[in-house]
């Protein structure tokens, strides 16, 4: 590479961020019948040793011949040397990595974007609620804070779904609603058979929790249609707007801002979210 002096510097390496990493497909579970969770291992060491990632960030899966899609990371940063990915079959991506096999290959770009603020969440209760595939990047921080528990408050978790058999990560929401220092309420919009459980909008759940409004950090990620009723129930709890952090994961494209696809406001989900807090995103024209 040659320097602003003139000169070659073998030493000095351009990182490009749209050049793929390939990884290998290590594990595959079925979660639901559109939902699949992948386990993910970089191939080669150094880019594998290189990677680390904070609570909300995604990477971009490429499918070799087929294209790209934005993916939220699942696992916990402190996961080193592999990467979970949940994923929805919903087009030409990610239909194709779901027809995929273990030992077949992919590419990673990433991560990308701001994640949600762990250290600062530190020392404070937190409330999480998810709608759907939301909890994906929630399971993330949320398993982070189980790694870290000591560190934090209360830790509540609220998470709806619209039938009992498309709610995710069943077994590991079973271990966390087990454990006294975990609060953990599921509830579904359409009950059957089998259900025992909370029945409605996840916003019902309100109801349920005790905050403490001086010492909690809020953090949601869903449909785009329950972010206004979920915030208005955290400021309810008197929350501080700047103390609760929405996930914008919505028409991400490149990763890096350059393409404009992922605009939200005068800022883009890829690089200045797809984290913000609320405080942010009530100033961003169309975020809620």
């Amino acid at each position: 590479m040659i320097g602003i002096d003139g000169h070659v510097h073998p030493e000095v390496e351009t990182v490009n961020p749209y050049r793929p990493h390939r990884a290998r497909i290590t594990s595959i579970v079925d979660l639901t019948d559109n939902e699949k969770l992948f386990e993910l291992r970089l191939i080669d060491e150094e880019s594998r040793a290189e990677f680390s990632h904070s609570a909300g960030q995604f990477v971009e899966v490429s499918i070799f011949g087929v294209g790209e899609a934005p993916i939220s990371i699942s696992s916990a940063p402190s996961k080193q040397g592999f990467i979970e990915l949940c994923v929805r079959r919903a087009g030409d991506v990610t239909g194709a990595l779901h027809d995929m096999r273990c030992g077949d290959i992919i590419g990673i770009r990433g991560p990308f974007g701001r994640g949600f603020p762990f250290e600062q969440m530190k020392g404070s209760d937190v409330l999480l609620v998810a709608g759907g595939l939301g909890i994906a990047p929630l399971k993330s921080l949320i398993n982070h804070i189980h790694d870290e528990r000591h560190a934090f408050g209360n830790v509540t978790i609220l998470y709806g779904s619209r039938t009992p058999s498309e709610i995710l990560f069943r077994r590991q929401f079973e271990m966390w609603q087990h454990r006294d220092d975990f609060d953990m309420v599921l509830t579904v919009d359409q009950a059957d058979e089998t259900w025992t459980g909370e029945v409605g909008l996840v916003t019902k759940l309100f109801d349920r929790i005790d905050v403490d409004p001086s010492n909690t950090y809020g953090a949601i990620c869903g449909p785009p249609v329950m972010y206004k009723y979920v915030i208005a129930e955290m400021r309810k709890k008197s929350i501080d707007a700047d103390r609760i952090y929405v996930s914008f994961e919505r028409r991400m494209k490149c990763g890096v801002g350059k393409c404009g696809h992922c605009g939200v406001g005068h800022q883009y989900a890829c690089v200045d979210g797809p984290v913000f807090n609320y405080w942010e995103a009530m100033n961003l024209q169309e975020a809620i």
